[in-house]
Order: C-alpha cells, then structure tokens, then sequence
C-alpha cells in the first residue's frame, strides 16, 4: 500500500502588519512627515515673520536649487553602493572655469560648454579610480575634494571672477519665465528628468540591481563597472551645473562655492529614502529632502539663530538621515 506523505498544516497568515514592514514604511515616507511637521512647526512660530508668503516659498526653492540638483545626481551614486563627496568642490571648479572662459572672452555658451566639461571629466576620474583602480569612492572623492579646492583656490588666489554677460546670467540663475525663477525651473525640469530616468530606463533599473546585490548582477549580464562609472560621471556633470547656477544668480565666480554642499546633499539622499547601503531609492524623496533642509535653513534664519545654531541644526539633521538610513533588524 502506497503511503501518502503527510504535509504540515500551512500557517494562517496574521491579520497584523509586521514590525519590518511597519519600519519600512516609516522609512520609505518619513521625509514626507517630517517636511510636514516642519512646516507646521515655522508656521505656528514665525508665521506672522513673512515665512508663510509665497515669495518666501520662491526664496526656499531658489535657493535650494543648487542642492537638489546635485543630490539627484548623487541618489543614483548611493543607489549603486558608491558615495562622492567631491562634488562641492567640482561646483566651485565649473563655476570658475565659466568664469575666466567669458572674462577670456569667449561666448557665454562655449564657457558654459568649459564649466560643464571640467565636471564632466573629474567625474570619469573618479569613476576610473573607484572602478579599474579598486580605491574606496570615499577615500576617492575625500582626496579629490581637497585636490580640486586647492586648485580653486590657486587659479584666482581666492579672488571673485566677475560674470558680466546678462544672457549668461539669466539663464544659469537671475532670470525668470512666467514669473517663476529659473533656478526653480531647473530643479524641477531635473526632478522630473530623475525620476523617470531611475523608475522607467534600463539604466535605473541596472543602478538599483548594482547597489542591490552587485554580484547577483554581475551574474545577470550587467557591466557593474560601467554603470558605477556612468554614475560618477552624472554626479560630477550635475555638480557642474550646479556651479553655473551659483555663478548666474550670484554674477561671479567664487572659490568657496559649493562648501558643506557634499554634506547636504548627502543627508538630502538619506533623508528622502535612498539607502545608503544602495538598491533602493527615489528622487521625488531626494527632492522632498533637499527643500526640507532649505525650509529648515530658511526658518532658522528668520527666527533670528546664529551660524552656530544653525551649524548644530544642520548636523543634527545629518544624524537623523544617517539614523533612518540603518537597515531593519529582524
């Protein structure tokens, strides 16, 4: 007689969400919630002190502009298990660069063209050092943040580069399109840009299989190397840009552009739900995340803190991000 094997009874599934899902959940919107609070927060304190008007909104946007932009680049540098923290000097170098270029005499769009180049190229830099040398990215960008400012400080003494071009100046920065700052368009034109690029391209989906598990995609057919590569290149491009903005809106081009820029972005990334261990991320977080701490910056400003206050603010908050950005235990 031919016996039947006897299967264990299947566990009835619990009616009450898990503790890792209920952690994930925090995790994944809690820059929704916080940014929430926030705004609340200034609303109920310094509401009357002109915080609530829509051209202080405009001045948080604008301002942040340069952030954002750079922190989109660099969720795709966290989601693929890297970090660069050179970017703010590369902002400073490109708007340098610009600089000189237009003094020199050439077209503001052939500077522009300089500006974005030399990003460009300290980018593949990195990438090449990190992918076919094998050094740590944070090793990497931590010698090529000091390296690059040390040039920007060298090429003009830490002297302004006056911009004077007006077409320049209002495109990259100063101008407006149906009443809506430049610098706002192009955070937001980029946001978009983004997000479409890392949810619906084989590119985004390749960055988030490399920071998720490089060998399984190594195994899968994916060029890891080269998409770590591309992604250093994006980040040095972006930081680039983000050069140029500062240059347009200010008029010059400055040494210190760009400082404490790597630590913002950084916790922008974290806070707005990419991992910091890579394969998972999102730029509409990102972004959320970058006009928190403007809205935090500009809040504390109006209520009339120092720069040591708002210094200890802003590395609170870099503790918070790298807080959330701690996997679950199970």
């Amino acid at each position: 007689m031919q016996s039947k094997a006897i299967s264990s009874p299947k566990p009835i599934p619990s009616m009450r969400p898990s503790m890792g899902s209920s952690l994930g959940f925090i995790q994944d919107y809690s820059v929704y919630f916080f940014f929430a609070a926030v705004l609340i927060f200034f609303a109920v304190t310094i509401g009357d002190q002109g915080f609530l008007t829509v051209n202080n909104f405009f001045n948080i946007a604008r301002t942040t502009a340069m952030i954002s932009i750079v922190s989109f680049a660099m969720t795709f540098v966290i989601a693929s298990g890297e970090l660069d923290l050179s970017v703010g000097s590369v902002c400073a170098l490109s708007a340098l660069t610009c600089g000189l270029a237009i003094q020199g005499g050439y077209d503001w769009y052939v500077a522009a063209s300089f500006g974005l180049l030399s990003g460009l190229a300290i980018g593949l830099a990195n990438g090449l050092l990190v992918t076919k040398i094998g050094i740590p990215s944070f090793l990497v960008t931590l010698g090529m943040m000091q390296l690059i400012r040390g040039v920007d400080m060298r090429v003009t003494y830490t002297n302004p580069v006056a911009i004077p071009d007006p077409t320049f100046n209002s495109l990259f920065g100063a101008g407006k399109l149906f009443g809506i700052p430049s610098l706002i368009i192009w955070s937001v034109l980029l946001a978009v840009v983004g997000h479409v690029v890392l949810r619906y391209t084989t590119f985004g989906r390749r960055v988030l299989a490399t920071g998720g598990n490089r060998l399984s995609a190594d195994y899968s057919g994916i060029n890891t190397s080269r998409i770590k590569l591309y992604t250093f290149m994006l980040s040095g491009l972006a930081a680039a840009l983000a050069g140029l903005l500062y240059s347009g809106m200010m008029q010059t081009a400055r040494y210190n552009f760009g400082e404490g820029m790597e630590l913002a972005a950084i916790a922008a990334v974290i806070l707005g739900g990419t991992s910091l261990f890579g394969g998972k991320a999102s730029i509409i977080g990102t972004f959320a995340g970058a006009l928190m701490i403007g809205t935090i910056n500009n809040g504390l400003i109006i209520m009339g803190l120092d720069v040591s206050e708002q210094m200890m603010v802003a590395g609170g908050i870099i503790i918070l991000a790298v807080a959330f950005a701690r996997k679950p235990s199970h």
